[in-house]
């Protein structure tokens, strides 16, 4: 009874307010049109599975040395991050400079990261260990330690040649927080065998980064830069050999015999006097066209037409070309076709990438070299505002660098007229600036250790009251004239 007086007591629940307020799904479908995903049609049983190109060394190595679109795409991004080098700006010398740039040329640093860069493209990540004479690999890099003449140069071993160390992993916060502390060294390596390598003497390299769960099923490496355009590159190579293919097919001719069926079937001598027939035909046909058949026979000839096939391949090529993150004039070496069309947008877009790409992948590598680099060939630590820039893919016309070594010649000897530069540092800032112009490259160390390193007195070249009023003083020569330090002024 009190359950049941319980339940009368219980108000009534409020009816529902129509507030006009419906749910929806962000997405068009007709379900009686089939139109739409999810509807019973072709499109909603489409879907994206895993192609785990990257796992298959011996089909990756096979598409990039048998295939010149795959070697283009692993090779042209990274030989551009590193073919124009980098310029330093910092407070060292330009003697100083001039020898850690030597230092990269003699050991051929930029070659090595350029193969760096390459296999971890092409594999989904590569490793250079830094060769320093006298250090254990598998100990932390203590650059303090770091003396003249230690540093070697690079190894580069991609993702194949070493086994990281999975289930120890670097503890400390920082950049390398949670990927291997060590990298053992196959057997089957070309060098350093059966070594262990301590994750701070490398410069490692991704190919394509991966979420979290990907990135465990790869060894926590990335993937390869040809699994993502794998498809596309089926389809331009299937249509790029099936118009190879149609050229035997272009122009077929035809035989119509009468009674062909019945000679087939009986065989023996009938069937191979049509054999002679054909054969005769084929060996003693003219090149005026004459073909010679019986009066019942009847001889067509087919033509095929290649209407739209360029198209379409061009289509193919584009896809391409954007799966590769590399233009047409770059990727396929041709030349950019429409009306006015110059392609340096293009190239102008792709440099911009190129330039992010040396910025997340390349400059902390880089930045970790310059460090060892200069202990080694400098015999002390890089100074507070070391830095460097990566110089411009685009290159000036004659006509630009013209204009260039110009005002760069003005500006330099309106600051050595002011008194605010001595006549070394001119020549210093006019041989550092041939780099870029071409002009003033003929100046030697020898001429600049001969000028005079004090700023010039100033005083020297005012007015003196008690001079001659109508006698004028020469003006003091600049560097280069007769009388001043050898400078050669740009024309």
């Amino acid at each position: 009874m009190a359950q049941h007086r319980r339940q009368k007591q219980r108000a009534p629940a409020a009816p529902m307010r129509n507030t006009g307020k419906r749910f929806t799904i962000d997405s068009f479908a007709n379900f009686e049109a089939r139109v739409g995903i999810g509807t019973n049609n072709q499109s909603s049983q489409s879907s994206y599975q895993f192609d785990y190109i990257s796992r298959n060394r011996v089909q990756i190595e096979a598409m990039y040395r048998s295939s010149w679109i795959c070697g283009a795409v692993v090779d042209c991004i990274a030989e551009d991050m590193t073919r124009a080098g980098i310029d330093l700006n910092t407070s060292l010398s330009p003697e100083e400079q001039t020898k850690i740039h030597a230092a990269f040329e003699r050991m051929q640093l930029w070659d090595r990261l350029c193969d760096n860069l390459k296999w971890g493209r092409l594999y989904g990540g590569s490793i250079a260990v830094m060769l320093i004479d006298g250090q254990k690999l598998d100990t932390p890099l203590n650059l303090d330690s770091i003396g003249e003449g230690q540093f070697k140069g690079l190894l580069v071993l991609d993702r194949w040649l070493v086994q990281p160390t999975l289930q120890m992993l670097v503890k400390d916060f920082g950049p390398d927080f949670g990927l291997p502390e060590y990298y053992d060294v196959v057997a089957d390596a070309m060098a350093l065998k059966r070594q262990r390598i301590h994750h701070s003497r490398v410069i490692r390299v991704d190919g394509v980064d991966l979420p979290y769960w990907q990135k465990i099923a790869e060894n926590l490496w990335g993937q390869s830069v040809l699994e993502r355009l794998f498809d596309r590159l089926v389809a331009f190579d299937s249509t790029t050999q099936g118009a190879a293919q149609l050229v035997y097919k272009a122009h077929l001719r035809t035989i119509q015999v009468e009674g062909l069926r019945e000679i087939i079937a009986t065989g023996g001598p009938a069937l191979d006097a049509l054999a002679k027939n054909v054969e005769m035909i084929r060996r003693f046909q003219s090149n005026e066209g004459l073909t010679l058949i019986d009066a019942k026979d009847k001889f067509d000839a087919s033509q095929y037409t290649f209407a739209g096939l360029s198209d379409m391949l061009t289509q193919f090529g584009q896809q391409l070309s954007g799966a590769a993150e590399t233009p047409l004039t770059r990727l396929f070496g041709q030349s950019p076709s429409g009306l006015n069309a110059t392609g340096n947008g293009e190239m102008k877009q792709y440099h911009e990438g190129i330039g992010a790409k040396q910025e997340r992948r390349l400059r902390p590598g880089v930045t970790k070299l310059l460090d060892v680099v200069c202990r080694s060939e400098l015999g002390h630590a890089p100074p507070a505002d070391f830095g460097f820039e990566f110089n411009s893919l685009e290159q000036n016309s004659d006509g630009d660098k013209a204009e260039i070594a110009q005002k760069t010649t003005t500006t330099v000897l309106e600051a050595f007229d002011a008194g605010l530069i001595s006549a070394k540092t001119a020549l210093q800032e006019l041989k550092q600036s041939s780099e870029v112009t071409g002009v003033w490259s003929n100046i030697t160390d020898k001429l600049i250790n001969a000028a005079e390193e004090e700023l010039p007195d100033m005083s020297e070249d005012l007015p003196d009251a008690n001079a001659n009023p109508g006698q004028v003083e020469e003006p003091k020569p600049h560097p280069g004239q007769e009388g001043g330090n050898p400078v050669r002024r740009a024309a």
